[in-house]
């Protein structure tokens, strides 16, 4: 009797104990009823958060966002809101749309009071196929965002562009007292953020950061056709599910392109060069953020993937489709003093591809085949707002 007794205790225990965990849970994953109804008011937000795993083909340690996804879920909105720019006329999605992989289909992209940038908007998808990243495996060396790499980190780059004044013109002080007068941000943030002060500028760029890390785009049609079973994919062998003007074109892209951008678009293998665009640079690049000569004209090699979207191409948008870039590698690199030796010949001239018409065309075949359109749809990337 004693014993059914203490049972019976250990029981009631479990179950309270149950019921709290379950109560807390729910707190933590879910909305209530009256957060829900403040957040439906302007946004259009899943009940339970999105799933924001970064998927990746390779090890990517310390960039998963955290669970439940709040985090990533407080990014989008923030990524998406105009109240970042100081007229209320501009959001980083302004400049980076999903339909265009994050990138802007504009030259130069329109900011604050209707300022023209002066460099193409680089794309933000697949920012952790990096070469070099700032995380919290401090075994990954810092990285560099922006065409010309003076930006540490996603942190760096979104305060620069909301404080800039050509682009959105907004003191973060300034924002984050904005921010705290909103009730849907009071919410998003005490989710996200739980304990202290959440709405405070390093949660705000944070959350951002959480939110574009978590881009992962694997769903192409060369991901689909890549035999992934050791590990790390053939990207040399013939592809079934390509066709043969794609798989010729594979090769003349591994052959000639991959010493900089990679065979399996996991990561870019030369971080940044002169790609011999012009003989004299108005803008210098890296050489002006460093000061040094011997670096002007270089520039951030970007990811292909979804480059079919992401025109026009280069830092300054010269090349409005990728039949003028491939030309441009096939016969048109200037002979820069600084040009990266991986497009110099054997008597150290710039390269000259000699590509057949038929060659170009399987070239711009292949690279189109890194192009995800459940990446550039996909519900949990897109504008929240109503």
């Amino acid at each position: 009797m004693k014993n059914s007794s203490i049972l019976l205790l250990l029981a009631g225990l479990f179950l309270l104990t149950q019921s709290c965990t379950d109560k807390v849970d729910t707190d933590l994953y879910h909305y209530t009823d009256e957060e829900y109804e403040v957040l439906k008011e302007k946004l259009d937000l899943p009940l339970e958060t999105h799933n924001y795993t970064v998927v990746t083909n390779r090890p990517v340690p310390g960039f998963n966002p955290d669970l439940p996804f709040h985090k990533a879920t407080l990014g989008r909105v923030l990524f998406y809101d105009k109240m970042l720019s100081a007229d209320e006329s501009t959001s980083c999605a302004s400049c980076h749309k999903q339909s265009a992989a994050f990138a802007d289909t504009e030259k130069f992209s329109e900011g604050l009071d209707g300022q023209i940038g002066t460099r193409n908007s680089l794309p933000l998808g697949n920012t952790i196929g990096f070469v070099k990243y700032y995380g919290t495996d401090l075994s990954i060396q810092s990285g560099f965002f922006s065409w010309d790499e003076s930006k540490m980190s996603i942190d760096e780059q979104s305060s620069a562009a909301i404080e800039n004044p050509i682009e959105m013109g907004h003191d973060m002080w300034e924002l984050t007292q904005k921010i705290r007068e909103e009730e849907h941000y009071k919410i998003l943030f005490s989710k996200a953020y739980p304990e202290g002060n959440p709405i405070k500028e390093a949660n705000i760029l944070d959350a951002i950061t959480e939110f574009v890390n978590s881009m992962s785009s694997r769903e192409s049609k060369f991901d689909k056709s890549i035999d992934m079973s050791n590990g790390f994919g053939d990207a040399y062998a013939s592809f079934e599910g390509f066709t043969v003007s794609e798989n010729n074109g594979k090769a003349i892209f591994n052959s000639n392109c991959s010493s900089c951008h990679g065979v399996n678009h996991n990561a870019i293998v030369t971080s940044s060069a002169n790609n011999g665009l012009d003989l004299e640079y108005a803008d210098k690049g890296v050489g002006a953020a460093e000061g040094k000569s011997y670096l002007n004209g270089v520039f951030k090699v970007p990811s292909l993937r979804n480059i079919e979207l992401t025109g026009p191409y280069m830092h300054d948008g010269r090349f409005e489709t990728l039949e003028e870039v491939v030309e441009h590698y096939n016969e048109g690199i200037k002979d820069h003093p600084n040009l990266s030796a991986s497009l110099k010949d054997q008597s150290n001239d710039p390269k000259r591809l000699n590509l057949s018409t038929q060659q170009k065309a399987n070239l711009v075949s292949y690279l189109k085949t890194l192009t995800d359109q459940e990446f550039v749809t996909a519900e949990k990337y897109a504008d929240p707002f109503k």
